[in-house]
């Protein structure tokens, strides 16, 4: 299994190069094509859309047929997408191979194949060690995000240094992201047979607990990732392309800036994890990444903004670690796949539905609209889930 941990820590790192790169590139790539805000909400959201379907698979059938060969399918699926959205122009094709290829325009990875790694992780590691382990698997995956973020340069650095044409530069991006989730898809091929889980009865069983906990906490996440949706990554490049009339080579470094920044912050919520509870964690490092993407809608010019998004991006992720740890840790081991994958499948349920809006607010209110809604609804979600779950200790918590 310690291999198999390893393999699946680099089949991390290359797909969240891959999304990051994306979720930057996205929105602009689109805008290049002519493409309205309102149709790059609705391509955003066919991608969203196809990644929830997936989960939804894989949370009923994962490992009845199988995590590894899962796996390979969705990468094998999401490499074709970006292949297809590379090489046509048609707002319709783009949209077919967005929901078939599951592209992801929110900037971070959070499909179906990540809630078959996580089902795979906890069983290499004790109790002690799950959230620390979650937290360096988080580390890479932000690494992966931030360096994509900065591999946006390519279409820039194309027209510059290799006399590429506009589109063609843009083109040429979007099918480095297809070979990177190509190359995740051989990662699997190596995966042990020690990753399946033997399935003893023909359905899940979920224990009362953990179904009351499920339902619980998927209703709040349900709150948190329309949330989200409304200021995904390809949402948020699109808002300082307009807003501020930036080259997407500035916000590529600013985008690998903040990948930066929530890279270092899952180590600290592992450390701050141990010191106030995973819950805690949570909500306490949620609600002021919140209060500061309102002050970015508001900000008067790009350097301010870019700062402020940064202190944002310091906070707003060092919830996922500890979430994760936290789901896997009040479920029985039985019971991780479709844990995670409910928990996962209202978040990418919840992102498949804000982005059509958001870009429609886009369009027909303000660019900044989207981000406030979305603060809002953030903070109405971190209130309810301290008030609902403070109460419930994980394991290394009693």
């Amino acid at each position: 299994m310690h291999s198999d941990r390893h393999i699946l820590y680099t089949t991390a790192f290359l797909r969240a190069l891959a999304t990051g790169m994306m979720g930057v590139l996205l929105g602009i790539y689109l805008a290049r094509m002519d493409f309205t805000a309102a149709q790059i909400g609705v391509v955003i959201s066919a991608g969203l859309a196809g990644a929830t379907l997936a989960a939804l698979l894989v949370t009923l059938a994962g490992d009845k047929l199988g995590r590894r060969r899962l796996l390979l399918w969705l990468a094998l699926l999401s490499s074709l997408g970006g292949a297809v959205a590379a090489l046509y122009s048609s707002a319709m094709i783009v949209g077919i191979a967005a929901f078939v290829g599951m592209l992801n325009g929110m900037g971070r990875d959070r499909g179906a194949s990540l809630v078959l790694e996580q089902a795979i992780i906890p069983a290499t590691v004790t109790d002690a060690e799950r959230t620390r382990t979650f937290a360096w698997y988080n580390v890479l995956q932000d690494v992966g995000h931030a360096l994509g973020g900065l591999l946006a340069i390519i279409p820039s650095a194309l027209r510059q240094f290799g006399g590429v044409g506009e589109l063609a530069s843009f083109q040429s991006a979007v099918m480095v992201y297809a070979v990177l989730l190509l190359a995740t898809a051989v990662l699997y091929l190596r995966l042990s047979p020690k990753v399946e889980l033997e399935v003893k009865l023909p359905r899940l069983q979920l224990s009362p607990q953990s179904r009351k906990v499920l339902l619980r906490i998927s209703a709040l996440f349900a709150i948190d990732s329309v949330a989200g949706g409304f200021v995904g990554t390809a949402l948020l490049s699109y808002f300082f392309y307009q807003r501020f009339e930036v080259s997407e080579s500035v916000i590529a470094v600013l985008f690998f800036c903040a990948r930066g920044m929530n890279a270092v912050s899952h180590l600290g919520a592992a450390w701050l994890a141990q010191r106030i509870g995973l819950v805690n964690t949570m909500v306490f490092t949620h609600i002021p990444s919140s209060l500061l993407l309102v002050t970015v809608a508001f900000a008067p010019n790009f350097w301010l903004a870019a700062v402020l998004f940064l202190l944002r991006e310091g906070l707003v992720e060092m919830d996922v670690p500890t979430r994760q740890s936290y789901v896997m840790a009040v479920v029985r081991p039985e019971e991780r796949t479709f844990a995670s994958g409910a928990t996962h499948l209202v978040r990418l349920g919840g992102w498949a539905v804000a982005p059509s809006f958001a870009g429609f607010l886009m369009q027909y209110l303000s660019l900044g609209t989207p981000l406030v809604i979305g603060a809002a609804m953030k903070i109405s979600y971190d209130i309810l889930l301290y008030y609902a779950f403070r109460g419930i200790k994980p394991p290394e918590e009693k």
